[in-house]
């Protein structure tokens, strides 16, 4: 694959969709049963249903010329009451924006069907996303260095409380009450309340730069993958990406306590995982600069 930066797990953990984030990607479709794949997006003859009234801000489908540019990055599902569930992809290209698409998983493969999307402020550059329990979403900008969610109604607003948290990873609590913030450049991950006054902000310090946060399919523990240098300690500049040490953590929702469950270094063809989410007995890494997903026995 071109960069499958990301990785979302439909229910059942039959299928996984995997991201595309540099020139080139492209949305995969997985079987996690004989890791075949297949393009999901974009592709030929795809289906297309613009619901204005949810996104009344979205201009459109990509035109097929702006489909070639397509770089999908964050990803987050939305599980449905039935087969159908929501898609929600940070995409890169002609416009920054979130795309979002109806996935159907009534047997066989899944499709995706495009539904809408949601550009973002001139302001923003966007990288990871989640869904919100009233109907929004929210997103990581890292130039702006906090965290925005987007409503129909009110469109972006700037999440209290996210303000300097280096953010680039983003995962939610089942209940809808936290949010969670990998705090790349700072080594650190940053769960914050929503809803509530004053806002109850805690953070601790992981040792590596996380990357992307991912919730276990049992709601257990968050896994949090990111980068070390090529000794496994911490990035000092001048980088050598090329070489940086791949590193997993399992992290407590709760009590936020944490364990680093895995380290590997770099290897030809995966470099350093930016995301990180057990499937059955097997843990699951995608990576930014990996031109495949890596794969191993889950660690107990």
């Amino acid at each position: 694959m071109i960069s499958p930066e990301d990785l979302a797990v439909l229910p059942g953990a039959e299928w996984v969709i995997a991201s595309g984030a540099q020139e080139g990607g492209r949305l995969q479709l997985i079987n996690a049963a004989d890791k075949t794949t297949t393009v999901l997006f974009p592709k030929p003859g795809q289906a297309e249903r613009l619901d204005a009234m949810a996104y009344p801000t979205c201009p459109g489908p990509l035109a097929a010329e702006e489909q070639t540019t397509f770089r999908g990055h964050g990803l987050y599902l939305k599980p449905g009451a039935g087969a159908v569930h929501t898609l929600y992809v940070v995409h890169h290209g002609t416009r920054e924006s979130i795309e979002v698409f109806d996935v159907s998983a009534d047997g066989g493969a899944p499709e995706l069907t495009w539904v809408g999307c949601v550009p973002a402020l001139s302001t923003l550059s966007l990288n990871s996303v989640v869904a919100l329990p009233d109907g929004g979403l929210a997103s990581t900008s890292g130039p702006t260095d906090d965290v925005w969610a987007w409503h129909t109604s009110t469109g972006w607003t700037r999440i209290p409380g996210s303000e300097g948290t280096a953010p680039n990873g983003l995962e939610i609590s089942g209940d809808g009450r936290w949010l969670y913030i990998a705090g790349w450049s700072q080594e650190k991950m940053t769960r914050i309340s929503l809803g509530a006054s004053p806002v109850q902000q805690e953070v601790i310090n992981l040792g590596f730069r996380p990357d992307n946060l991912r919730m276990a399919l049992d709601g257990s523990v968050i896994f949090a993958s990111g980068h070390t240098d090529k000794d496994g300690l911490s990035i000092t500049d001048p980088r050598e990406p090329l070489r940086e040490t791949t590193n997993v953590a399992a992290i407590d929702p709760e009590t936020l306590e944490f364990t680093r469950i895995f380290e590997h270094p770099a290897m030809d063809g995966f470099v350093t995982a930016t995301t990180a989410m057990r499937i059955g007995d097997e843990m699951w890494l995608g990576s930014y600069r990996g031109d495949r997903i890596a794969y191993f026995p889950a660690p107990d």
